[in-house]
């Protein structure tokens, strides 16, 4: 397995740097978690360049975590990719913080248009041993329960559309999370059920981490799973980035590339 980081933000959460992509490689497949924030896509085509990756003519998948501009943007320079691009339903939901616009620069109407377009709910297999979460559910008590902005009727949204990708191997899952709205400990508890594997080989990305009290819980919740390698990336604030760094945590950095073995 190989993941490649094409944009995480520097040492600490700041909003208008902020973003992530990952591309992974494993058993054949080439996918595109995420594609960072800018609308040009100039970060994620350049940093791909660099890694001699083709975003065009050899990804299999663009898988999105959730709808937000900051994990969204980078898709503009994408017209034209043969990847099917899949997510949750309402991941092309117009989104709002306060009266500032935060959703994907592409509404559902036109990602038809544009791309070979995959949208789910349910658990969705891209491989036996890939799967795209879909909508997780929110067991804990102190996750997913606070509105980020409004969506376009009004109503608080509470980011629905928030998944992760699961990929079974034989040391155990790989979870990648974009922001973790839908909460880190619920993402790893849905993962373990769908894919029916309680052994955590590496858990990698976006946690949403800002509030003490919720961090502290979290990083009681990590530390008791069967987790070998972990490594906090995108939306965490200073206080969350040391907690996780004290219990193994390892930053990764945009251009960084880490190869796994997938096991025996």
């Amino acid at each position: 397995m190989k993941i490649c980081v094409l944009h995480e933000e520097m040492d600490e959460f700041i909003e208008e740097y902020s973003g992530f992509s990952v591309y992974i490689e494993f058993k054949g497949k080439k996918i595109l978690f995420d594609t960072s924030n800018d609308k040009k896509g100039k970060d994620i085509l350049k940093n791909a360049k660099k890694l001699n990756i083709d975003l065009f003519n050899k990804l299999d998948y663009i898988v999105f975590s959730h709808g937000h501009y900051d994990h969204t943007n980078g898709l503009v320079a994408l017209r034209g990719t043969k990847a099917r691009v899949l997510a949750h339903p309402d991941c092309f939901e117009r989104k709002y913080y306060q009266e500032r616009f935060i959703g994907s620069p592409f509404s559902k109407e036109e990602m038809e248009k544009e791309f070979k377009l995959i949208l789910s709910k349910e658990p969705y297999f891209i491989t036996e041993d890939i799967v795209f979460l879909g909508q997780v559910p929110r067991i804990t008590s102190f996750e997913g329960k606070v509105p980020i902005g409004r969506r376009e009727n009004g109503e608080g949204d509470f980011v629905l559309d928030d998944s992760a990708l699961s990929i079974k191997t034989k040391k155990g899952l790989v979870i990648i999370s974009g922001c973790s709205h839908s909460g880190i400990c619920n993402i790893i508890e849905y993962s373990k059920e769908v894919c029916k594997e309680n052994n955590i080989y590496i858990l990698l990305g976006g946690f949403h981490l800002f509030d003490k009290e919720v961090t502290d819980k979290t990083v009681e919740f990590i530390k008791k799973q069967r987790l070998e390698k972990i490594y906090p990336a995108h939306c965490l604030n200073n206080y969350a980035f040391s907690k996780i760094l004290k219990i193994g945590g390892k930053r990764i950095h945009t251009l960084q590339t880490l190869h796994f073995e997938e096991g025996v």
